[in-house]
Parts: structure tokens; sequence; C-alpha cells
């Protein structure tokens, strides 16, 4: 029996780990040492999932994975998420994402809760994803229903205030009944995005629970009924419904930082961004660095560089009061954050050597996300989910 080349080729590649295992969408990248990376601690993921289910008091936790899982990863965190029982589903904002949780294995129910064409619903159903609707697709439902030969589970989505997206809760009940008459469509459950405005929050919950006490008395199902981000979880318990829909808690971080002292959840940051330093240097007294000169030394003074930028995530403010720490030293960003690099100060004396690594935030305390945002301004929503996707993710105890 004879091999062909390409085939030769593909073992040889697949035993030496260089083709990306079966899920991925692309062959695994070969990247350089000096390449910043991406640590994540599944332990952390799992304790958070436990502190939100105790907070909720057991009830469903839909987690919201968007934007390639906050910067975790889209399909490494749906594979932590898909073990654990107090996890119910997961919710993507765009179908991409969907697809490439199923392409991956993931079983598990997850919600589309972006938009879509009739093309993109069909796709949608056909791939077990369940949609987010709120326009008027009950033809097109019904249509895909004869084909598939069972009704499609659907979700509706009400705006109570946000305005975003969603059909008006003056209209919402109306909407609801027409869909729930239709043969081919099951409406599994029905949602609201809250504004993170305590006061006003609780005026969209009336509202809210004023489209379900209208269509009960008709007798029309609504699923389950869940109005609460990780926002919510702190500030609004009323907003626990049915099933809480959490996303950044999940992850570790704290959407304010007034959240971190209250005491109700007790979440564990769940991953780091890293690099190794790649060279270190002295600046005499009056050399510049960064664009436009943007430090200039007051003395002879050592710096060094590392390899990560806006590109991979690290924000342009970094450089108005953030830090990195190399070993157990937190060493003050200076100049101005490029494309690909970031110029640190170490001192007087060269404390520091290539190839170090580098530690812009992680787990520990004092270099948690929200320590290093703080520090520079910047919003831990920008530091996390600006991660760029092609950095190497990896697993760690």
């Amino acid at each position: 029996m004879t091999t062909s080349r390409r085939t030769f080729l593909t073992r040889s590649a697949l035993a030496a780990g260089v083709l990306s295992q079966p899920g991925s969408a692309r062959a695994a990248k070969r990247h350089a040492r000096f390449d910043p990376w991406i640590e994540i601690r599944p332990r952390h993921v799992r304790h958070n999932i436990r502190e939100v289910a105790r907070l909720v008091e057991g009830r469903p936790i839909l987690a919201v994975i968007k934007n390639n899982a906050y910067g975790m990863g889209l399909v490494h965190m749906a594979r932590i998420l898909e073990s654990e029982a107090a996890v119910a589903g997961m919710a993507v904002v765009k179908l991409s994402e969907a697809i490439e949780l199923r392409d991956a294995g993931i079983g598990k129910p997850i919600l589309l809760m972006g938009p879509f064409d009739d093309v993109d619903l069909e796709e949608a159903v056909m791939r077990a994803v369940t949609p987010m609707v709120y326009t008027d697709v009950g033809a097109t439902l019904e249509r895909i229903a004869a084909r598939r030969q069972s009704p499609v589970p659907i979700e509706v989505c009400v705006d109570t205030g946000m305005g975003r997206v969603g059909v008006s809760h003056r209209e919402a009940a109306a909407f609801i009944a027409g869909l729930a008459g239709r043969d081919g469509v099951d409406i599994v459950g029905t949602m609201t995005t809250l504004n993170e405005d305590p006061d006003f929050e609780k005026q969209q919950l009336t509202r809210f629970r004023a489209v379900h006490e209208t269509l009960a008395e008709s007798g029309v199902p609504t699923g389950r009924r869940h109005a609460a981000s990780s926002f919510a979880l702190f500030d609004n318990p009323p907003a626990y419904l049915d099933t809480v829909r959490p996303g950044m808690a999940l992850f570790g971080q704290y959407s304010l930082a007034r959240f971190r002292g209250t005491g109700l959840l007790d979440l564990q940051p769940s991953m780091s961004l890293k690099a190794r330093v790649a060279l270190v240097k002295q600046l005499r007294r009056g050399d510049t660095a960064g664009y436009e000169a943007a430090y200039r030394a007051e003395r002879d003074v050592w710096i060094a560089t590392i390899p990560a930028g806006h590109v991979d995530g690290v924000p342009r403010v970094a450089a108005n009061g953030g830090w990195v720490r190399i070993r157990e030293t937190r060493y003050p960003i200076i100049a101005s954050v490029s494309a690909s690099h970031t110029i640190v100060e170490i001192g007087p004396t060269k404390a520091v050597r290539t190839g170090d690594v580098a530690t812009y935030f992680d787990w520990e305390e004092g270099s948690r996300p929200e320590d290093a945002s703080a520090a520079s301004g910047a919003s831990v929503y920008d530091l996390v989910m600006h991660l760029n996707p092609t950095l190497p993710r990896r697993l760690v105890t």
C-alpha cells in the first residue's frame, strides 16, 4: 500500500501536534518564544460558577460567552462550562460563534442573541441553536419547522427601556401570543436587558412582569424568564427570575469597583496576559523613548521593552499610570504603548533580564484585571474584551 506525500505530511504534522485538533477551523500557529500569551485557570472559572449558583439559590445559569468569551477564548470557555451542571446553556451574539461551538462538539443549548436573516435563521435552527426573536419571522419559522418536522424553539426579547433590540413591551404580549399560536413555534424563553440604572431597572422589571401577567391570563406559555446580567447579580436580586444571564462574573471580574467590597461574590480572575522581556538597555539622562519623545530620562535609567502592545490588548492609556509585574516587582509603563510594544522603567540598576516573564494582569492579589485597569483609568471591559483572539491561550492549574 502506497502513501501519498500529502497523507504522509498530514499524519506527521498531527503526530507532532502541529495541526489543530478537531473543532478548530485553522491549523495551529507556530508562536515565537517572545510572543505574548494568555493563561487560563479553569478551576477559577468553576469556582466562580459555584459562587454565582450559590448567590442565586440554584437558579440555572445561562452563561454569556460573547465576543470570544470576554477574551478567554470561545471554545476554551465553552468546554469548561460544558461539564458544569449549574450551567444550563450558553449565549453568544454572532452566528459564527454559535457554529464554532457546535463544530467544536459543544452539546449544551446555545442562544443566539444577535441579528439574522432568513438564511442565517435556518442555519442556526438546523445547528440546534436557539434564536432570540423580536421581529416578524413567524412564517419563516413555520417553513423551517415543516422542513425539520418539529417546532422551532425560540426565545423572545422584550425591550423594556434599553432601546437597543427587542419588541417593545407595549406590543410584546400580542407579539408573543401571535408566535405562540403558530404550530411550528415553541417559545422556550423570554428575556429583557436591564440598563444598569438601579432605579430605572425597577420600572423595567415592572414592565416585563406586566407582559407575562397579560399572557398568563390568556394561557400563553412564555418559557423561562431571564434578565439578570453580572451587574444585576450585585444590584438587583428581584431580577434573578427563573434563570440568570451573567458573563463577566463567570470569568472572575467585578464589573464595578464597588462590587468587590460587597462580599456577595468571591470572584477569582481566570486569565492573565503575559510576555517576555525582549530587550533591557540603559538610557542616559536626557535620552528619550516612545513616539513624539513621550518619555525623557531625568537621570541615567534602565528600561525594558516588552513585545505586547495595543494590538494584543494592552490599552493605549496604560502609559498613564499602568504597570507590569516582573518577578515580584511592579514597573511603570512609560512613553507610549505602541501597536506591538510596551516600555517600562526599571530604575537605576539592571534589575531584570531578557527573557524574564512580564505580567500585565493575572489572579494575584493586587494584579487582578480590575487593578490593572484602575491604575490607568481603562475600563476592565476594554482590558479583557480587546485581547487579541490570535494570541495563544494556555490552560494552567
